[in-house]
């Protein structure tokens, strides 16, 4: 078996030492003579592992005390609709910043739980770059601020959060989450869609500040509401046990690479090395996003001559390298450089987008 450089933009690369250990437990995780899949989410087995995972993410983030984690389900598209559900009454306002086509969805999604509003956006400039803190028009009654914080098909990714003041700061941090340090203090609630940075899809990581979990500005089923789920421990329902497994186990390799420091150093790298080879060529490629707002996780870039981007995806395949196809919305190429991505595979795909560049220049 040989395993490809995977560039996917999600579901993504899993660190292979994750894959081998869930591999090696898959039949009998630890000494219970079953699979993690196969135990009860109520059974003091799965819980203490679920207590673990938690205590791992608390110690990478460094979480306050004073916030709750919740391993959720939905995918972070449904907590477009949940988030104003849970944090904002009928007729109340919220504030939205539009970087892309992600936070363009959770503007759209929100739409019929609150008076979303665009406090700014970057649409002008085809989310090119980040709209500066000058021009933000934030509303200090608002409910809440979303943002988010990298927007996996444009490229651009906020690396400085702006202070929104007093008005709870919420980001969907599903493509940036655990790549480098971050002040988790800073923000009243944090969501993850869990297919990039964490582990398997069909999971979603949320950290959210206490007090807004005593929000309750409408009725709701229990299922919807956050607060029964961090009364319950995340155990409301049956939970996604796989996915909380994997990624109980992902934290435990991050704390073996050096933690989240250690992860933005290797992550900059990466980018560097990349972007990097795309201004060096001289305009055969090409990336459209002003410097200081690019990703360092998600790296779109264009051929100069559009007819070559089937022989280049062809060719890339050959060469083991996996998912470089752009999202339609914006065509070209991606490369996605998430954690488990190895520096190795963006030193392949340099070599061969140099090598590509040569022979068909």
């Amino acid at each position: 078996m040989a395993r490809v450089w995977n560039f996917s933009a999600g579901p993504a690369a899993l660190s292979e030492e994750v894959l081998r250990q869930a591999q090696s437990e898959l039949l009998d995780w630890n000494g219970t003579g079953a699979s993690v899949m196969e135990l009860s989410h109520r059974g003091r087995h799965f819980i203490a592992l679920a207590e673990e995972a938690e205590r791992d993410l608390r110690e990478l983030l460094a979480v306050p005390a004073h916030y709750k984690v919740l391993f959720l389900q939905g995918g972070a598209t449904q907590h477009f609709a949940q988030i104003p559900m849970n944090l904002a009454a009928d007729g109340q306002g919220a504030d939205y910043i539009v970087t892309g086509h992600w936070s363009e969805k959770a503007l759209k999604e929100s739409a019929p739980y609150v008076k979303a509003r665009v406090a700014a956006s970057s649409a002008a400039q085809q989310y090119t770059r980040l709209p500066p803190r000058a021009e933000w028009d934030l509303d200090p009654r608002a409910a809440y601020v979303h943002l988010t914080t990298n927007e996996t098909i444009h490229g651009v990714e906020f690396r400085d959060i702006p202070d929104v003041g007093d008005v709870p700061l919420v980001a969907d941090m599903s493509s940036d989450i655990l790549s480098a340090p971050l002040d988790v203090g800073r923000f009243g609630l944090i969501y993850a869609g869990a297919q990039k940075n964490i582990g398997p899809s069909g999971l979603v990581v949320m950290i959210v500040r206490e007090d807004l979990l005593a929000r309750r500005p409408r009725p709701l089923p229990k299922i919807f509401r956050y607060a029964e789920h961090a009364a319950q421990g995340s155990m409301l329902n049956t939970p996604n046990t796989w996915g909380w497994y994997i990624a109980g186990l992902t934290f435990k390799w991050l704390k073996a690479q050096g933690g989240l420091a250690a992860m933005a150093e290797r992550n900059r790298r990466k980018a560097e090395l990349l972007y990097a080879c795309i201004d060096g060529s001289g305009g055969y490629y090409r990336n459209p996003v002003d410097p200081a707002a690019r990703s360092r996780m998600n790296v779109p870039f264009t051929l100069h001559d559009g007819a070559l981007d089937k022989p280049f995806l062809e060719a890339s395949e050959r060469a083991g390298l996996m998912a470089l196809k752009g999202h339609k919305a914006v065509g070209g190429m991606r490369a996605s450089l998430y954690n488990a991505v190895p520096l190795q595979a963006v030193e392949a795909l340099v070599a061969f987008m140099r090598d590509f560049m040569q022979r068909h220049g």
